[in-house]
């Protein structure tokens, strides 16, 4: 495993309650990386790889490039209790507090979404993937953070 004085030091900062917290050198971008795993959100200051795995969940990474600092976010329903990032509502106020904690603006804020799959064949009534989505992305229209891109709603 490669390491580097970055990594190091991320792995040795205070960790928030649901801040990622698994970092690691992805020889496939050549550089420092974090995973964003469900019910967390990760943001910083500085270039680094943030990845994660969706199906019915959803990511929101949002960016101010003006500031030079972004995040994601990897909730799992839209809705729930309020202290946990598994819930959209939560996850997106963390995400967008840390964002400004470390000086993005919220006027020049924009968001990539992805995930909400409809990865179970024939759970058509429950509707995960659809219902993160549609919170998402109201959510995103409400505080006024243009969508630059999406792939949401697919099958796989």
């Amino acid at each position: 495993m490669q390491d580097t004085p970055r990594l190091a030091l991320l792995r040795r900062r205070p960790k928030r309650p649901g801040e990622a917290s698994f970092f690691f050198f992805d020889h496939t971008f050549q550089g420092e990386a974090c995973k964003v795993l469900p019910g967390e959100y990760f943001v910083y200051h500085e270039d680094i790889v943030i990845q994660t795995v969706l199906g019915s969940c959803v990511a929101a990474c949002l960016v101010d490039r003006g500031a030079g600092i972004g995040g994601m976010n990897h909730f799992l329903l839209p809705e729930g209790d309020d202290s946990s990032a598994r819930y959209g509502a939560f996850a997106m106020e963390l995400l967008i507090n840390e964002l400004m904690k470390l000086g993005a603006s919220r006027l020049t804020k924009e968001a990539k979404v992805f995930g909400g799959g409809a990865v179970i064949s024939g759970m058509n009534t429950i509707n995960v993937g659809e219902r993160n989505t549609t919170f998402v992305m109201d959510y995103l229209k409400t505080e006024r953070i243009p969508v630059v891109s999406k792939d949401v709603l697919d099958i796989y």
